[in-house]
């Protein structure tokens, strides 16, 4: 018996050797051409190029097919299985819907810098923020500014690239790029927005408290950013607040105070630092958003870091035209904040190199059009206590 036992473990053995022989030396798949016969003879499939080659050609691109794209959302979707940026803008759109749908309801903040108003994207952020989709807005002062101006009743205009700039300035009309500003309008807004500055205790403030305060005079406007952001409680803060015309505004103010011997409002921009340090901290998770670059990336970038080091943030996708090589902040990538702790270093993250005006309606769209991520989503609510922020909870 135990002689039958041993010739079975050993013709086991035996066999498994030889079937391990032979496939080592199965021949590959015979490649034939028929005008081409050296490439053909140069080609070796190994068994194991063979299972190498199986796992980078297992995905194969769509063909896109318009005539089954109902709407944006289905057409973003489909755009996961093309390629180059389509894929990346899916991709970003992808991250977004994540990030909305994490359970511990992660803090999103949205950086925004570029000619977004004159782009006509007011009402998509602003869509965007009523939907709960936005909990903090960091911008450049020119975005605020000019959805301010426009909630005073002046517009944007279409215009060309290729204007008599000289006859522009004559005629009051400022360009950017190809749509025109009323000037004249420019200077009523910075009035305005000094009057109001002038109206409130002469004390500092930081970003965040005066452009609550500047948001509750647009409300009224249903399209405006910082009157949504006034309206659902949304935090906006804009660190280079005094490079814009906003800017202009209260230097007006300032003035206007020196020569009669006033002390009026000031802004300090270091504890805007101090404020959206204490969000993130407050914070379970945190997701970024950046459209274009510069100071809004960078501070909340920054404000991972900025108190306390924290896990940093745990989605993040950007749409951006800046290349990475040129070494500047608008274009870095992703992966370079996780150096800094800024971005968690297992993130999910996209970037696509797209214009705003064309990328954001479209990852805009891909979670606006959905029933699901907008049924039931709630706002946070920050609670102040001056400078300190004391509670952040899901609105009722």
């Amino acid at each position: 018996m135990f002689f039958l036992l041993s010739l079975s473990f050993f013709t086991t053995q035996i066999r498994s050797v030889l079937i391990g022989v032979s496939e080592s030396i199965v021949k590959p798949p015979k490649i034939e051409f028929e005008y081409f016969r050296s490439k053909a003879e140069e080609i070796k499939l190994s068994k194991e190029v063979q299972k190498k080659r199986a796992q980078f050609l297992a995905r194969p691109v769509r063909q896109l097919d318009l005539s089954r794209i109902k709407s944006v959302r289905e057409l973003v979707a489909a755009w996961s299985e093309t390629s180059i940026q389509s894929r990346s803008l899916a991709a970003c759109a992808k991250v977004y819907e994540n990030m909305i749908l994490d359970k511990d309801r992660p803090t999103i903040f949205l950086g925004l810098s570029g000619a977004l108003i004159a782009g006509g994207l007011r009402k998509v952020i602003s869509d965007l923020i009523q939907a709960g989709f936005v909990d903090v807005v960091v911008s450049t002062g020119a975005i605020v500014y000019q959805d301010f101006y426009q909630a005073q009743g002046f517009k944007h205009y279409i215009g060309t690239p290729d204007s008599d700039d000289s006859l522009l300035h004559d005629l009051y009309i400022d360009r950017i790029y190809d749509t025109y500003v009323d000037e004249i309008g420019f200077v009523e807004t910075d009035d305005i927005i000094g009057k109001i500055a002038g109206s409130l205790e002469p004390r500092k403030y930081s970003t965040r408290e005066f452009m609550a305060h500047l948001g509750k005079y647009a409300e009224k406007d249903p399209n405006s950013i910082i009157g949504k952001a006034s309206k659902f409680g949304v935090p906006v803060f804009v660190p280079a607040i005094a490079d814009s015309s906003i800017g202009i505004g209260l230097a007006g103010l300032y003035r206007s105070k020196k020569q009669v011997g006033k002390e009026g409002l000031s802004l300090d921009v270091i504890r805007d630092n101090y404020e959206i340090a204490q969000i993130i901290l407050k914070s379970r998770k945190t997701g970024s958003i950046y459209i274009g670059g510069g100071v809004p990336k960078n501070y909340i970038n920054d404000a991972a870091v900025m108190l306390d080091y924290t896990p940093g943030h745990a989605y993040s996708f950007q749409i951006t035209t800046d290349a990475p090589h040129w070494g500047g902040l608008t274009g870095s990538t992703l992966d370079e904040a996780k150096s800094w702790g800024k971005i968690s270093k297992v993130a999910t993250k996209a970037t696509a190199y797209v214009e705003a005006t064309i990328g954001l309606p479209l990852v805009a769209s891909y979670v606006l059009e959905s029933k699901s991520l907008r049924q039931n989503r709630k706002h946070l609510r920050f609670a102040w206590d001056g400078d300190t922020l004391t509670e952040i909870k899901l609105s009722s």
